[in-house]
């Protein structure tokens, strides 16, 4: 009796080592961990947008329609809630992905504005501004990064014999991740056009 219940309890053991959860934990909270990196870089983005415009303002006040649209691409993304909740919800992930996507479509188009400015393009608040910005959507691709590798991996697991039988019992199902705006439009090679 006593070699059969040590048998039941080994065994036991050994089959709840090998059903994934304890992996689907570590990478969920690894997921969060990386997800909130991305969010706190997007925040940083977002916080140095009023100080661009308005520096940029005072140079080519005439550029309402690019200053405006800066304005209100970053007005949408502090209307987004992002929550934990987002990362299992595929379409609140996309309206994120795509407040984040246009106003980084904006700042682009302010940055080139700029070009057509000297005094803008030699003042120091601007060339420091410009500078943040530049490191931060580098740092923002890093995050994005190590959230795409975690989700994999806790895609992978989701996925595969035996943990999965362990996600659906637990509810857990695949996380969305980040996604090429337009794939289409990236696949085709840049025109050159120099001139006749």
């Amino acid at each position: 009796m006593r070699y059969l219940l040590a048998t039941l309890i080994l065994s036991a053991t050994l089959s709840l080592s090998g059903c994934g959860y304890n992996t689907l934990q570590s990478t969920d909270e690894q997921i969060k961990a990386s997800w909130a990196e991305v969010v706190n870089q997007y925040q940083r983005r977002a916080d140095l947008v009023p100080n661009l415009v308005q520096t940029v303002k005072g140079y080519a006040a005439h550029e309402r329609e690019v200053l405006g649209a800066v304005t209100e691409a970053r007005s949408r993304i502090g209307q987004i809630q992002i929550t934990p909740e987002m990362l299992s919800d595929p379409e609140a992930f996309a309206r994120f992905q795509n407040a984040q996507g246009q106003l980084g479509s904006s700042l682009s188009r302010l940055l080139a504005v700029a070009e057509n400015y000297p005094q803008l393009k030699a003042d120091g608040v601007f060339r420091d501004l410009q500078a943040q910005l530049e490191g931060t959507e580098n740092r923002i691709t890093v995050a994005r990064n190590r959230y795409i590798k975690s989700v994999q991996e806790f895609n992978v697991t989701v996925r595969s014999f035996p943990s999965n039988l362990t996600a659906k019992m637990f509810g857990y199902a695949v996380k969305p991740t980040f996604a090429v705006e337009d794939e289409e439009a990236i696949s085709k090679p840049p025109k050159v056009d120099f001139g006749s």
